[in-house]
């Protein structure tokens, strides 16, 4: 696909998947609220993305307020969105989980929506990331030239919904991204990020086109052999634990929206109408975090400091 059929893809996909969100929020407000909880956590101001998070105070909220929170959260897809001083660059999330008593049909049509939402919204991240045939470094001027202002996280994140779940806890995920990479694909993106002649602030043209030729040159000289990895801090993130006692197995998401959670009435009438449990997400601390067990790692140099690059010695 060129550039101009990716663009026009792009927006059509876009507003389909905004009307969906739009019909999915209309459903859900139709069924009946069994419960919610979402979990406030601190909006990063401008300035402030890359300071390192040792601390994280939950603002827990429940009920009605939660639904409505919850619901405006997953259509959130535009800076203006956020307030002013709000850091666009930092990822927004709001854990939590919203249950509805659903009948065997409702649930049908709610997933069919949801479905329908994600696809679109993969096939979004596709559009950008494959389609569009546009380099890693030009993504963003591809998609607001035409989407001013959309947070493309927010526009990619799809929406988990659960049925019929014993209980959901939360807590948090602090750990580092490794990948294995070759020396022939560093290389390569090294070189397209080159030829793409572009100014990388606080660079100029000229000086980012010499840093990057100095990379490539120390690349260069490593052995064919080398063990490569990128080793990318994730900062720390909200999950879910979701428990089923008949299959007796526990799955684990990754809880940046509330997770969308159905009770069929056969199911939530087992419960004698008693709220299903749902559990708090705690304030994060780093220094309480303890590791049950954590492997010995191969000791590694690092080579590229901005690609997070390491070799193994």
């Amino acid at each position: 696909m060129n550039k101009y059929l990716s663009i026009e893809s792009l927006t059509a996909c876009f507003k389909k998947q905004e009307e969906k969100l739009s019909e999915l929020i209309e459903l859900l407000k139709s069924y009946s609220l069994i419960d919610a909880k979402v979990f406030e956590l601190p909006k990063i101001e401008k300035g402030e993305e890359h300071e390192q998070i040792t601390e994280i105070t939950v603002n827990p909220i429940q009920g009605v307020e939660a639904l409505n929170l919850g619901l405006r959260f997953y259509q959130k897809l535009f800076i203006h969105h956020n307030n002013p001083n709000i850091s666009s660059k930092a990822a927004s999330r709001l854990p939590g989980a919203i249950c509805f008593s659903v009948s065997h049909q409702q649930y049908k049509d709610a997933m069919r929506l949801i479905d329908e939402v994600n696809q679109l919204k993969n096939e979004l991240e596709t559009i950008v990331t494959k389609e569009s045939g546009v380099s890693k470094e030009q993504r963003f001027e591809f998609v607001h030239d035409h989407l001013r202002g959309l947070i493309t996280l927010n526009a990619y994140r799809t929406i988990t919904p659960l049925l019929n779940p014993d209980s959901i806890n939360f807590g948090w995920a602090n750990k580092n991204i490794i990948n294995k990479v070759t020396k022939q694909q560093i290389l390569e993106r090294l070189e397209k990020s080159h030829s793409a002649g572009r100014a990388v602030p606080p660079y100029s043209s000229d000086q980012w086109a010499a840093l990057v030729a100095l990379e490539i040159t120390d690349i260069k000289k490593l052995p064919d052999d080398v063990v490569l990895k990128i080793k990318r801090p994730v900062k720390v993130q909200p999950i879910t634990r979701v428990w089923y006692s008949e299959i007796q197995k526990q799955v684990q998401y990754a809880c940046p929206l509330p997770v969308i959670v159905f009770y069929t009435e056969d199911i939530y009438t087992e419960f004698n109408d008693a709220k299903p449990k749902i559990g708090m997400l705690l304030n994060y601390n780093v220094n309480a975090i303890k590791h049950r067990y954590k492997p010995k790692a191969k000791p590694l140099e690092l080579i590229i400091p901005r690609l997070h690059l390491y070799k193994e010695i």
